[in-house]
């Protein structure tokens, strides 16, 4: 069962409130996407934290609804 890039960034949402969240479906199947996130919430946070706040907010479906998120990270400027 694939995971709709809509509910991806509802859950993102859900845990950064203030993100901007873009999300590409990469092969059209559902289970590869992209993302971009930005939130203050990575503010002085490394990448390895910024991205653990994302698979967080995605509570356990990487790796099985959701097989790949190429993830690219930001405080807003």
């Amino acid at each position: 069962m694939a995971m709709e890039a809509v509910e991806i960034e509802k859950m993102i949402k859900e845990a950064l409130p203030d993100a901007i969240v873009n999300i590409r479906d990469l092969a059209g199947d559902g289970d590869h996407y992209a993302a971009e996130v930005i939130s203050e919430e990575f503010r002085g946070k490394t990448r390895v934290q910024q991205h653990q706040l994302v698979y967080k907010a995605l509570q356990g479906n990487m790796g099985g609804v959701l097989h790949a998120l190429a993830l690219q990270t930001s405080a807003p400027e």
